[in-house]
């Protein structure tokens, strides 16, 4: 059986036609698919978790009573199968959130795989199609950016199915008590406690506020960051960040404070030559600006190397997250090597 994209075997009690199951849920993919990103912090456990909530959505469908809304519903059962695969795991943090000071851009880097990493979105994924519902909620991208889900990654699980309920999705504290199995007592301590964490966590590391993507400075400071890592021309990338901008490159545990800092790190351990050693390809991920970086290598071929997120806001590029796990590109729909120019 297909429900909503994800094919299941035998053994599912077939009680509810699937069109007319999927004709109520099946809008409701791309914005359920928001919310366990947020939850998880990883796109692929997102996608999974959207796909078995649907399986067991529609396994029990012929117990829902209409006592609420379908979408209502599904949030309730996308909130608890996420809930469910939390525990016992550990937070997806980036470099600058796991407590460690900035790193010395001259010291050698320290890898570590083995972390499960906070992994960006595409925004295709989220935005890529209009809804097929016109009722359907739109994604707000604000509560998918990135600093904002590395944020909830310090929450608890419970912590941040309260505070997304509450603030992200402005649920009623009885609705949220009742999706969760809490009285309203404990969901209303719960925020509190998420909302005071949250605000020393974002005051500690959050970046200002991006500018908005239609703001003429950003196609400009963009294109003078591609023309800056194409002729590598460290100075001027120094330049066209903010004195106090952070960089981070899972997996790699070293984060580093300072446009001057940042410009060492870059002259200290970057590959490069010179021009033309690294081409970029423009995306977009967390409804923000990234790029694929892509380096020469000995063959004369520029392969995948590195996937940036930046945050640019008035001042110029205040923060940026570097991948170093080339799979992404393939989730992003880049190419693993560009053909010659």
């Amino acid at each position: 059986m297909n429900v909503g994209g994800a094919t299941y075997g035998r053994g599912v009690t077939r009680t509810v036609p699937q069109d007319a199951f999927l004709e109520l849920a099946g809008p409701l993919r791309r914005e359920l698919l928001a919310h366990c990103y947020r939850m998880m912090g990883s796109i692929q456990e997102a996608e999974d978790l959207v796909q078995e909530t649907y399986l067991r959505a529609w396994r029990s469908f012929h117990g829902f009573e209409n006592r609420s809304s379908v979408r209502t519903w599904m949030y309730r059962i996308a909130t608890n199968t996420c809930l469910t695969a939390l525990e016992g795991r550990a937070r997806r943090p980036l470099p600058a959130g796991v407590g460690a000071p900035p790193a010395d851009p001259e010291a050698e880097l320290h890898r570590h795989p083995e972390v499960p990493w906070l992994e960006p979105v595409p925004d295709e994924v989220l935005w890529g199609h209009a809804p097929d519902d016109p009722e359907a909620a739109v994604v707000d991208r604000e509560s998918v950016r990135l600093a904002f889900v590395a944020a909830l990654q310090h929450l608890t699980g419970q912590q941040r199915a309260v505070l997304v309920l509450r603030d992200v999705l402005a649920w009623h504290a009885d609705e949220v008590a009742e999706a969760l199995g809490l009285s309203v007592g404990a969901v209303t301590s719960t925020l509190q406690r998420a909302r005071a964490h949250l605000a020393r966590v974002q005051e500690a590391g959050a970046p200002p506020a991006p500018l908005p993507a239609d703001d003429p400075r950003v196609a400009e400071l963009l294109e003078a960051y591609v023309e800056a890592f194409e002729h590598y021309d460290v100075d001027r990338i120094v330049r066209l960040l903010t004195a106090d901008a952070v960089w981070d490159m899972p997996p790699y545990t070293d984060w580093y404070v300072g446009a001057e800092d940042i410009g060492r790190l870059i002259r200290r351990h970057c590959p490069a030559t010179g021009p033309e050693s690294m081409r970029m390809v423009r995306t977009s991920a967390n409804g923000s600006p990234a790029f694929g970086l892509y380096m020469l290598d000995h063959d004369g071929v520029h392969r995948a190397f590195q996937l940036q997120h930046l945050t640019v806001t008035e001042g110029g590029v205040a923060a940026v997250t570097a991948w170093f796990d080339t799979s992404l590109f393939k989730r992003f729909g880049l190419p693993a090597e560009l053909p010659p120019r």
